[in-house]
Parts: structure tokens; C-alpha cells; sequence
């Protein structure tokens, strides 16, 4: 499913993250996660996990490298390919959740409907929407105002949006880290369901270490640091 080699990546303006007063470049000589499995990537802050989810997403493009995400190839598409591809094979959790204020719990899971017209809204759909809330705990609020959520509750919708349409690979940044053991538990069996009973790819930032012995791989990014901030925070 995913094959990365000699991958480099900074950021613009001098190499610098946002938010960030230290110089940034990510190095992957290679990386390679085979269709089907489920793999937890650990690491230290501001080591690039989540810059490797934006890049393997097609969100960020590397300097220089090669990412195939199966037969698809990001940095040789168009930002419109590199959507598309997004949304019907990639189901995405975020770590600002990126869910939509003004819209109830259940329209930001068909959220994807809305936005790509190829995906169309059936009944199956809207009923695996709701089975997918009913199972993060969530069918009592299918109605009500993302703004009237707790951030574990938030979350949990994000995650059910990215799972919607049964991605064939789902990259997930923290998607435990609002949760309680109980919740965060539930979702990780959602998550690698999806993983035994579609054949779908998980890869998954994490800081949980006790969730590690439920993945098939572990990615240490201590492995990849080339950030001097990065080093320096992982020696603490």
C-alpha cells in the first residue's frame, strides 16, 4: 500500500514550520507499510509525524523522493487528482478534527457526500453513518450541533467521517488523545476492524505506547530525526 523512498521535505519560508522559530527538514530513506496491515507511528514532538501523514495524503508535497500510495503517486498529480484521490481512498482523522460548525454530527459524517458528487448519497450510506456513530457511542446525538460536543465527542465524529466511505487506507493523527481508556479502546477496535474485516491500511500517529502491541508495525521516528529541535526534544 505504501512504499516511500529517500524522501525529503522541508517547509517554505527558510525551512520553518508554522508556528515554529527552528529550521524543519523530514528525511525518510525508506518506509514501507504493506496493504492490509495497521501501523503506529511514535516519535517525538515536532519529529514530522504528522507532516508524514500530510505528505503521504498528498497535502504536502516532498522536495524530492518518491511516495506511491499503491499505484497512485502524489507528487507526479495535480492538487485536483491529489483531492480526489484524498476522498475516495483516504479516510483522514485530524487532529483539529476539521469538522463543520454549523452542521449536526450526522451531516459532518456524509460530509463527504457533499463535497465529491462521484460519492453518492444512498441509503446504505446514510445507514452506515449511523451504524458508525452507534458504535463510538454517538447514535444519542445524530442531531445535535458539532458546538455543543466535548472534544472526546468531536473526535469521535471526525473518526466516523473518515471511515464512512470504507477508505482503502486511513491515516490518523491521535485519534485517541482526547479519550478516555474505555472510549479509546472502542475506537481502536473500530479502526482495526476496518483494518481485518475490509483489508484497509491504517497508519496512526500515537504517543499511547500501550496501544502498540494491537499494530502489526511500529514506526519510531527517531529513526528519521533530521530537525535539530526535533533531537534536542527527544534527549529531554
Amino acid at each position: 500500500m505504501i512504499e516511500v523512498t529517500d524522501l525529503k521535505f522541508e517547509y517554505g519560508d527558510g525551512g520553518r514550520k508554522e508556528n515554529s522559530d527552528s529550521p524543519f527538514s523530514l528525511q525518510v530513506s525508506r518506509l514501507s507499510v504493506t496493504a492490509g496491515t495497521s501501523a503506529a507511528v511514535v516519535g517525538p514532538s515536532g519529529s514530522g509525524k504528522t507532516t508524514l501523514l500530510h505528505l503521504l495524503s498528498g497535502i504536502l508535497i516532498p522536495g524530492s523522493g518518491s511516495i506511491a500510495i499503491g499505484e497512485f503517486h502524489p507528487a507526479g498529480e495535480s492538487d485536483s487528482a491529489r483531492r480526489r484521490h484524498r476522498l475516495r481512498n483516504i479516510g483522514m482523522v485530524f487532529q483539529n478534527f476539521e469538522l463543520i460548525e454549523y452542521l449536526s454530527v450526522l451531516d459532518n459524517v456524509l460530509l463527504p457526500c457533499r463535497i465529491d458528487t462521484s460519492i453518492p448519497l444512498t441509503p446504505e450510506l446514510r445507514d452506515r453513518a449511523r451504524e458508525l456513530l452507534s458504535h463510538c457511542g454517538l447514535e444519542h446525538l445524530v442531531r445535535r450541533n458539532i458546538t455543543q460536543l466535548s472534544q472526546g465527542e468531536q473526535q469521535r465524529v471526525a473518526i466516523c467521517r473518515a471511515l464512512l466511505t470504507s477508505p482503502a487506507l486511513i491515516l490518523a493523527d491521535e485519534p485517541t488523545g482526547n479519550l478516555d481508556p474505555t472510549t479509546s479502546q472502542q475506537i481502536m477496535n473500530l479502526l482495526l476492524n476496518s483494518v481485518r474485516d475490509q483489508g484497509a491500511t491504517l497508519v496512526m500517529v500515537t504517543h499511547d505506547h500501550s496501544l502498540l502491541n494491537q499494530f502489526d508495525q511500529t514506526i519510531d521516528f527517531l529513526q528519521f530525526l533530521s530537525s535539530p529541535n526535533a533531537r534536542q526534544e527527544s534527549q529531554q
